[in-house]
């Protein structure tokens, strides 16, 4: 893995020299467009409408819009920040994993120590492993300042940045949420049902479906198969809740064949 940003946790006043490293990638198919007419690739160039013609990158500043087509233009070195920021994750509180909601989290980093830095890391690690507590840090990365919550993965250390409060939408404005009368049968039902679909987390049994046809299609293609695609199993539709429920618990029972 090549590493991202290389700095030190600080916490106290323990430092502690750390490389960082994307923890996750999306496994997506990425497709070219293409001109339907001869096949070649399209290409996209940044214009300027009003003086008709292609702008370079080094000619290209960025505007804040505070009111429409007005902009105030901040050059780089006033988007710099100091170096010493660049280069540090600094640990403000430590708190329970469990009261931070999921819905915070935003993008998972790898943390391994860096030269000089593996006796600290692993005081750190092993710390914060008895204690139980994740630590939240404030980081600078490509020149924003975010949040992170910096926790015991396996044997390491990961950072999952997150975001702020402000940046989090408020469900109030949903509609559709009043409270309703519910059935108590269908509640033990439901109950029922979860309790025959519960089992352990295992994320290896999760597979993206559609994105292995999808290759098995383009594989086909490159070798000049023809391609079939089976018919697909007509669901039944179930519009009565209650007998979506009763089918649904037949279904997942244990001597009914679960999934």
């Amino acid at each position: 893995m090549r590493s991202l940003w290389k700095g030190a946790i600080s916490f106290g006043l323990v430092n502690v020299p750390v490389r960082m490293y994307a923890a996750t990638e999306r496994q997506d198919i990425k497709f070219n467009y293409l001109h339907q007419a001869c096949g070649t690739p399209i290409n996209y160039r940044k214009m300027c409408p009003v003086c008709e013609e292609e702008v370079s990158q080094e000619d290209i500043v960025r505007g804040y819009q505070y009111a429409k087509d007005q902009f105030v233009v901040l050059t780089e070195e006033e988007l710099t920040r100091p170096e010493a920021e660049e280069k540090a994750i600094n640990i403000v509180d430590f708190v329970e994993l469990a009261q931070i909601d999921p819905v915070y989290y935003d993008k998972t980093y790898y943390l391994e120590p860096a030269q000089g830095g593996k006796k600290a890391y692993h005081l750190l690690r092993r710390a914060m492993e008895q204690a139980g507590k994740v630590g939240i840090a404030k980081v600078v990365i490509r020149s924003k300042e975010v949040i992170a919550a910096i926790r015991v993965y396996e044997q390491v250390l990961a950072m999952e940045t997150m975001f702020y409060r402000d940046e989090v939408r408020s469900a109030s404005q949903l509609t559709g949420l009043e409270p309703v009368q519910l059935d108590e049968r269908e509640l033990k039902m439901a109950l029922d049902l979860i309790t025959n679909m519960a089992t352990d987390f295992r994320p290896e049994s999760y597979r993206d479906s559609y994105r292995e046809a999808l290759m098995e299609k383009i594989e086909a293609k490159i070798q000049g198969r023809q391609i079939a695609t089976p018919p697909q199993p007509q669901e039944e539709k179930v519009t009565d809740l209650l007998a979506a429920l009763e089918a649904s618990l037949k279904a997942t029972a244990p001597t009914g064949g679960r999934r």
